[in-house]
């Protein structure tokens, strides 16, 4: 026999999710062994009910043979062959509601796992699954869930039928003769030592293939969302090589779990036709002396092949039950993760936003913001200017209870924002970013989405805010138009409003814009800075602005540099300081301010670019589906 292939290395370079200990996952096993204990014995005694049906046929056909033997009549083997067709009939109707009731405890236990699953995912913590990776997440909500799927729904209600069916067929067998049970002595050590090598290395081999498909997927995902920033700057050889080596790692990963199956199966099926050959064997020197019948020898024979199908389905399902297992730890995993937040229980005493001494780092060891301290009043505006890379957008995500720092605190209305619920925190401060995310469903369902409950009135109201309700009122089915993946496409500058009436239904008193307008064309985004003015009345806004006429308007400036708020003040005190500010000002008003316009019209064109083929593409679609229907 080769070499065995050594386990695949971890991947140094990926903080992956927690994956939970197999005690753990034994313990959830019994766990829903005990909250689905009436659907879980309905099955086990119905396939129980099933299999002793089942072996009433050997038996009677062993009599009847020793009948035959000895002299009987017609009338006799009329009966005999009836009730064997009796126990099929009665056999097959037990097997068919067994099956129905494994798929309903399956099916219980899958939906049950899925949900606790989105609730733990829904739970993460950003920074967490930023450090992950996509794919990660990805593998373990599609892949992870597939394979679960087939070990919940057909692999442990077959394992425990092969159980329940191999003990009552041994009881049956000894009943025979116990010398019927002797052939098994010979099987039995090497499928236990063969079985106990394979346990050894399954579950660590599946956990690691698991893994590098995570990995694998993490690469591919990033390729494709950056495919015109690696087109750009000349990077595809090296995206070309990540994949290869991702490719490499999950061959080594599949190869050895390969390994593990082709040492497991060929020892465990040349061990099946053995038990059959040797009790035709011992059956017919015994007959030849006298010591067994021709009825046992042919029960105890039946007996003996019908036991070797439950124990095949055993070794079979073994191996799914590994692959099952490992992505039930993985699942399970996820539960590990730490929380961000502890809810106190305390109140806001007010709206004012307050960060005192706040440090915060991606990697331990290397600080991002240093030591920042920040107080915004309620119904002020702040904005946020600096480089990039100088951490406004970590800091703006710390003042809005994305992440919690590493040191210091972020309160708001003197409770931290960590000690609110993720609820109530949302009620109290909301960010607005640049990525914007339109759901698979209708208008209504993306826009209720932070509060389910709300009318149709205020849905339109909150469309209205943003400028939005003309052209929502204007698609074929109003709110109710079906949009996202498998509907409606809408443009950047819609699918931007539709966020914005999002945050208009949630009505936070603090709202923390991460250049929410920066990916819109520039006349679609000033149409939407003017919507949104009456919107923002009111509100404590802290704007994270890269366009400096956003600081101009702002009440307050706050400057951003390698991690600390190096100038605070109003537009005009910073520039009369003749400062950082000053030089960022004099920088985009001046020459800057063309550039800037350049910029802003090669987006504008792009967009326009990008409108064009969409709208291209729809109709050709809507040619296609009238060409369809004509046919």
């Amino acid at each position: 026999m080769a070499a065995a292939p050594a386990p695949p290395p971890e991947n140094p370079a990926r903080q992956a999710l927690p994956v939970a200990a197999y005690p753990e996952v034994r313990r959830y096993a019994a766990h829903v062994a005990r909250n689905r204990g009436r659907d879980l014995g309905l099955t086990v005694a119905l396939f129980a009910l099933a299999a002793v049906a089942g072996l009433f046929g050997p038996r009677l056909l062993g009599a009847l043979i020793d009948g035959v033997q000895h002299g009987t009549t017609a009338g006799h083997v009329d009966v005999v062959v009836g009730l064997i067709a009796l126990f099929l009939v009665l056999q097959t109707v037990l097997t068919r509601y067994a099956n129905l009731a494994a798929g309903k405890f399956g099916e219980g236990v899958l939906a049950e796992l899925r949900e606790n699953f989105v609730a733990r995912v829904l739970e993460l913590p950003l920074s967490v699954v930023e450090r992950a990776g996509s794919g990660d997440l990805l593998s373990r909500s599609s892949r992870d869930v597939d394979a679960l799927s087939q070990a919940a729904r057909f692999g442990v209600p077959t394992t425990l039928v092969a159980l329940v069916t191999t003990a009552l067929t041994l009881v049956a067998l000894a009943l025979v003769s116990p010398w019927a049970m002797l052939p098994l002595l010979v099987i039995v050590p090497p499928i236990w030592v063969v079985f106990r090598w394979y346990l050894k290395r399954a579950p660590a081999g599946y956990l690691a293939e698991s893994a590098r498909y995570a990995d694998m997927t993490d690469g591919l995902t990033e390729t494709v969302d950056g495919a015109r920033t690696i087109e750009a700057l000349g990077l595809q050889q090296r995206r070309v090589d990540r994949t290869d080596e991702d490719i490499r790692r999950q061959y080594a990963a599949e190869r050895y779990t390969l390994y593990l199956r082709c040492v497991f199966w060929p020892t465990a099926e040349s061990c099946y036709i053995v038990p059959v050959a040797l009790t035709l064997l011992l059956g017919g020197l015994g007959y030849i002396h006298g010591w067994f019948s021709l009825g046992q020898v042919t029960a105890a024979t039946i007996y003996m092949q019908q036991i070797m199908g439950p124990i095949d389905e055993m070794l079979a399902w073994a191996d799914q039950l590994q692959v099952g297992g490992a992505s039930l730890a993985r699942l399970l995993g996820v539960a590990g993760v730490p929380a961000d937040r502890e809810p106190s229980g305390a109140r806001p005493s007010g709206e004012d936003l307050v960060a005192a001494d706040v440090r915060y780092s991606y990697i331990p060891g290397r600080e991002v913001l240093h030591g920042v301290d920040l107080s915004v009043r309620a119904g002020e505006r702040l904005a946020m200017v600096g480089p990039s890379g100088a951490g406004k957008s970590t800091l703006g995500r710390l003042l809005a209870g994305i992440h919690g720092p590493t040191e210091g605190s972020v309160a708001v209305g003197g409770v931290p924002l960590v000690e609110l619920p993720l609820g109530e925190l949302r009620g109290q401060v909301a960010l607005v970013n640049q990525e914007h995310h339109v759901f698979a469903g209708t208008v209504r369902d993306n826009v209720v989405l932070p509060r389910p409950e709300a009318s149709d009135a205020e849905v339109g109201a909150a469309l209205a805010a943003v400028d939005a309700l003309t052209w929502v009122e204007a698609l074929p089915e109003g709110l109710h138009t079906e949009i996202g993946a498998e509907g409606r496409t809408l443009s950047p500058a819609q699918a931007q409003q539709l966020a914005l009436a999002r945050l208009v239904l949630a009505d936070p008193h603090t709202l923390v814009l991460d250049e929410a307008t920066s990916l819109i064309d520039p006349r679609a985004a000033r149409h939407l800075e003017r919507s949104l003015a009456a919107v923002l009345e009111g509100r404590t806004v802290i704007a994270i602005a890269h366009r400096l006429h956003t600081a101009h308007d702002a009440d307050r400036v706050a400057v951003v540099e390698d991690g600390v708020i190096a100038e605070l003040g109003s537009h005009e005190e910073l520039v009369a300081a003749d400062g950082a500010y000053a030089g960022l000002w004099e920088s985009w008003h001046g020459r800057g301010a063309a550039a800037g316009e350049r910029i802003e019209t090669a987006k504008q064109v792009e967009t326009a670019k990008q409108v064009e083929t969409a709208e291209r593409i729809e109709t050709a679609e809507r040619v296609q589906r009238v060409d369809t229907v004509e046919r």
